[in-house]
């Protein structure tokens, strides 16, 4: 028989893993790498933003930094340049887009896709802003804070 497409959308062949941290301090300031945070319900400590939402927390995949990097020409991309805050490998972020999944000892819920902005023209040169199109990864709310660290699963709860 086969699932229906309600079926297939639950199904993940397993988890993901925490791969690196990264707050935003202030505008256009450098991207702090950290092994380990804490989010509250504003999202990480010590990033720029600092009020709830849908878009308090951003991921993006791990295994889209190499092909990021092709399409701008680029033979290596350090992930803090996309500004995102956390990079997860082994699981299809966009997958989790509408769910509700658990990093450490915090729960988030998928709100949207992650669009690049236009600072990724001068972050990765002409054409950055298109190298990242449908790679940007995705944009969080905060349903329950904790704390997270570089290793930790991702464990979707629905």
């Amino acid at each position: 028989m086969v699932a229906s497409l309600s079926e297939m959308l639950s199904r993940h062949t397993g988890h993901g893993t925490l791969r690196w941290i990264g707050v935003r301090p202030a505008r256009r300031k450098a991207v702090v790498q950290k092994t380990s945070t804490e989010i509250t319900m504003s999202g990480l400590v010590d990033d720029r933003r600092d009020w709830p939402g849908k878009r308090a927390v951003s991921l993006i995949q791990w295994e889209h930094l190499p092909v990021i990097a092709a399409l701008a020409g680029q033979d290596t991309l350090d992930p803090s340049v996309l500004r995102r805050n956390l990079a997860v490998s082994g699981i299809n972020l966009l997958a989790l887009r509408k769910a509700r999944f658990q990093i450490g000892t915090a729960v988030l819920a998928g709100t949207g896709v992650c669009a690049p902005c236009s600072r990724m023209e001068e972050a990765l040169g002409n054409g950055g802003y298109n190298a990242l199109r449908g790679h940007g990864g995705i944009t969080d709310e905060i349903i329950q804070p904790g704390s997270v660290t570089v290793g930790d699963q991702l464990h979707i709860l629905d």
